[in-house]
């Protein structure tokens, strides 16, 4: 009954687009089509959802999430081939790190990018069968090769207690608030790979005499309320 609800539908709205390029232009009924089709794609969502649209759509997003890791690597090309890996966070560690639900049955390995829909995440420290640690950009260890998207240049983003802190190279480069910063990338993409948005300028610090030029920096990424994640990972050989 249900299926037979939905293709009836479905062909209702074949037919009426089929008549608006084919036959007459159907402009005055245009004007209530949202009303319409609204109604229509409420009454399909709560079919769906009742036979399982919550998971359908975990799973696209899972699929969505693969895609994007694989066109970041494609990015890196030349250089060693990589692949996307979908995971799902499931798990807060000790200082700054999370588990996701991705390991080397995935092929998951450490020193490895991870990202978001938003921007860089961090890079997988240690890496068992099913599950991963994932050490975000704020932690007190963390250090990524940046660089700025305007200017071009060069600089160092580490993590503390403060959250992320810019160091630019030239002390006399130009920098404002709004800025934003990419990743560098590393020698063979690992364990950041390049062209990730790491975050923008949220203030710059003033240090009379400084060998460099720094700032604070907003993650791009919402690390506090992260759920899905790429992975960047190696193709295995052949």
């Amino acid at each position: 009954m249900r299926r037979a609800f939905v293709l009836l539908v479905l062909a209702a709205a074949v037919l009426l687009v089929v008549i608006d390029r084919t036959l007459t232009p159907l402009a005055p009924l245009r004007a209530a089509g949202s009303a319409v089709f609204g109604t229509m794609e409420n009454a399909i969502g709560a079919v769906t959802r009742s036979v399982g649209g919550e998971q359908r759509v975990r799973i696209l997003e899972r699929e969505n999430a693969q895609l994007r890791a694989d066109l970041v690597a494609a990015r890196q090309r030349p250089g060693p081939s990589a692949r996307g890996v979908a995971a799902h966070v499931v798990g807060f560690g000790r200082g700054r790190q999370v588990t996701i639900d991705a390991g080397t049955g995935s092929g998951v390995e450490r020193d490895v990018t991870v990202l978001n829909a938003d921007g860089l995440v961090g890079k997988v420290t240690w890496a068992g069968p099913a599950t991963a640690s994932v050490s975000l950009i704020t932690d007190a260890g963390s250090s990524v090769g940046a660089r700025m998207a305007g200017s071009g240049e060069l600089g160092l983003v580490t993590g503390g207690p403060e959250g992320l802190r810019l160091s630019l190279f030239d002390p006399n480069a130009p920098l404002k608030v709004g800025d934003r910063v990419l990743t560098l990338g590393s020698a063979g993409g690992r364990p950041y790979v390049a062209g990730l948005s790491i975050g923008t300028v949220s203030a710059i610090e003033s240090v009379p005499g400084a060998a460099t030029r720094t700032a604070l920096v907003r993650p791009a990424a919402r690390l506090s309320a992260l759920d899905l994640v790429s992975v960047v990972v190696p193709e295995p050989e052949r």
